[in-house]
């Protein structure tokens, strides 16, 4: 199955982002992808937190919604919509959630992202909480593949990386991970903690990321890139916007899986 970890550098303008993810997912349907992911935050990279707040959407609709499931229908394809922000019935408060769209386009998930980042060097200071509100449920769903196999997709978002027992609890094949990574942690952390949880689970991990200098001045790390269950990096994007496309192997991961099976293997 050919898959797509979409990156891109977001900007202030939520149509001009829209119409940038539109050409990336279109270049990834005609590639072949059945798995197109965008990354966290596609719609907007704004200057204050509170930029995202006047455009939650009531799940099922809104100018969001809307795109992400006219684009998995007109161009056949399972879209996981990067993130968006959903009403919380405050209006100082949103989710930053996660749908994933089938090629009909209606809506086959909804994740809320668990973990809220905070990070604070002295230099650059981060803290989610300020206006999101945390999910609770890990969630996961099930693809079938035009390549006959039904792969168990699990859903997290950037910071989520971090948090190996979320993904344990996911037992999925793929591990999407859309993400927003500071320059900074992604220098540091990225790569080894994709690799980490794609050995760790015997699965493909999907990261979808941010990647350049932003018109808010914040620069994210990048490196989107598909990670096999034997931790080998398939593909990758280091900066700027493009598609990286991979093929995900349902008898390549099986024949991991059996000659490691730790899985199997835990005690705690």
């Amino acid at each position: 199955m050919k898959v797509a970890s979409i990156q891109m550098v977001s900007s202030a303008d939520v149509k001009t982002n829209l119409a940038a993810a539109r050409q990336l997912l279109e270049e990834a349907a005609a590639q072949g992808a059945e798995l197109a992911v965008l990354p966290e935050y596609f719609w907007l990279l704004g200057f204050r937190d509170t930029d995202k707040l006047p455009f939650a959407e009531e799940p099922g609709a809104g100018l969001m919604q809307d795109f992400l499931a006219a684009c998995a229908k007109d161009l056949k394809l399972w879209i996981a919509g990067g993130t968006l922000p959903l009403a919380t019935g405050n209006p100082e408060r949103v989710t930053n959630t996660t749908l994933v769209y089938r090629p009909s386009g209606e809506v086959a998930a909804r994740y809320d992202k668990i973990h809220l980042f905070r990070f604070n060097n002295g230099r650059e200071s981060y803290d989610e909480s300020r206006v999101l509100d945390a999910g609770r449920e890990p969630v996961a769903f099930d693809l079938p593949s035009m390549d006959g196999h039904t792969y168990r997709v699990g859903l997290s978002i950037c910071y989520d990386l971090r948090f190996p027992e979320l993904y344990r609890a996911l037992r999925a094949d793929l591990l999407l991970v859309p993400s927003a990574f500071t320059f900074t942690t992604g220098q540091a952390h990225w790569e080894v903690l994709l690799r980490a949880r794609a050995i760790e689970n015997l699965a493909y991990v999907l990261a979808a990321a941010q990647g350049g200098t932003h018109e808010n001045g914040r620069r994210t790390w990048g490196h989107s890139m598909v990670v096999s269950p034997w931790g080998d990096v398939l593909a990758r994007r280091e900066e700027g916007a493009g598609v990286v496309m991979a093929d995900v192997n349902r008898a390549d991961m099986d024949a991991d899986r059996t000659r490691l099976p730790a899985m199997g293997h835990r005690v705690l």
